[in-house]
């Protein structure tokens, strides 16, 4: 008997409905000495899957990294040669460019890649990022896209790095003159945060992390943010105890976002964890990265909560606290590029190009997180640029500008 089926007519259809949901799991771990031979912790971290050993692994390093701790390229050899029924080191450690320059040039990505295919590494192999942000978003952005996905160990050595951007699930360069514009979201398999790599920081990447904190807690948790404002001067005065805290609590706030919000890839329109990060992604680009991306944050956190005081959201005193608790980390709240062409909203120069962006980089309509409260976040659809140009003039005129 032959089967026969009905043809479609000009307007029917057919629809074969698919869906299917898929679990993440990854671990941040708090440690110091990561590559000591005494400390298993990476040699466990690779053997928990229970596959063959050892596994492949590529290792790209941060230069400014390793200038700051010369032996460390020799340890991690030894490391995976003590290890060596669990690691195998494929190549030298490559070392490369931190910083945003990493980002804004894409043939880094390319050269990693054939640096994997050259090593035969797979999707059971590992790639280990060690860096700041910015190393850390790019090196992901290659692991991810090879054979859709090499496992990525990240060791993230900035506090912005251990704090926010390293535990996050989003990799990424910059291209067309705008914030990773090229992407994937991509968990990491695992984070291994190294205390013993913040002590050689200059006090901008030391003081620049911490405004990722500050974020969290203004949007999230006050309890939190009443702790950043005890301990501000022991930060500044680098106390490792009041920092690694912060880190600490920082990274938990992050982590519980993104598996709590219910948007981990961000698919809607909204992006809370970017409070005040429309202006500042902007004035990196018009700096032309003069400003590191904590120095960036701390300056659209003062806009956003003094346009949020203007608009009768929050508190005077609050913002006064938020400003005395900036100012306490010396954070330079003012540069002469937020004033720039403010009358003109679409001057490819002004800081308003700013909310345009941040609007097409997840599409649907304008979101912006504010402030109603210490620890309140609340979201805006619609702004009042007026009060934005009041905001920056405040700014401009607060005598604890540097």
């Amino acid at each position: 008997m032959v089967a026969s089926s009905t043809p479609l007519n000009r307007h029917s259809h057919q629809l074969l409905q698919q869906n299917f949901s898929v679990t993440f799991q990854y671990q941040v771990h708090f440690t110091e000495q990561l590559f000591d031979s005494n400390n298993p912790l990476l040699a466990n971290v690779v053997a928990a899957d229970s596959e063959t050993l050892p596994h492949k692994m590529m290792v790209i390093a941060d230069e400014g990294v390793l200038a700051n701790h010369p032996h460390l390229s020799s340890q991690i050899e030894n490391y995976c040669h003590h290890y060596g029924d669990v690691l195998k080191l494929t190549t030298a450690v490559i070392a490369v460019p931190g910083g945003e320059a990493i980002k804004n040039n894409s043939n880094w990505v390319e050269a990693w890649q054939q640096k994997m295919d050259e090593s035969s590494l797979c999707r059971h192999s590992f790639v280990i990022a060690i860096g700041g942000g910015a190393v850390l978003d790019a090196v992901g952005y290659a692991a991810a896209t090879a054979h859709r996905g090499i496992r990525l160990i990240r060791v993230p050595t900035t506090v912005l790095a251990q704090n926010d951007a390293g535990v996050g699930v989003k990799n990424g360069i910059n291209a067309f003159a705008k914030k990773n514009f090229l992407g994937t979201f991509s968990p990491p398999y695992a984070v291994l945060n190294d205390s013993a790599f913040l002590h050689t920081l200059d006090d901008r990447n030391w003081r620049g992390g911490i405004a990722e904190a500050i974020k969290v807690s203004l949007i999230k948790d006050v309890a939190f943010f009443e702790q950043l404002e005890t301990l501000a001067g022991a930060i500044a005065l680098r106390e490792m105890s009041a920092m690694q805290m912060a880190i600490y609590r920082s990274a938990e706030l992050h982590l519980q976002h993104i598996a709590r919000n219910g948007d981990p890839f961000e698919m809607g329109s909204s992006r809370p964890l970017d409070f005040g990060h429309w202006a500042a992604h902007r004035l990196e680009h018009l700096t032309h990265y003069r400003l590191n991306h904590g120095e960036a944050v701390a300056i659209g956190i003062a806009l956003d909560s003094t346009y949020s005081y203007l608009m009768g959201l929050l508190p005077e005193r609050e913002l006064q606290r938020i400003y005395d608790t900036l100012q306490t980390l010396k954070f330079t709240l003012y540069v002469p590029e937020l004033s720039h062409y403010l009358d003109d909203p679409q001057h490819p120069n002004s800081l308003f190009i700013g909310l345009k962006e941040f609007q097409e980089h997840l599409g649907g309509q304008l979101t912006v997180m504010l402030l109603a409260g210490i620890g309140r976040g609340v979201e805006v659809h619609q702004v009042n640029l007026e009060r934005y140009r009041e905001a920056v003039g405040i700014l401009k005129n607060q005598s604890f500008t540097l």
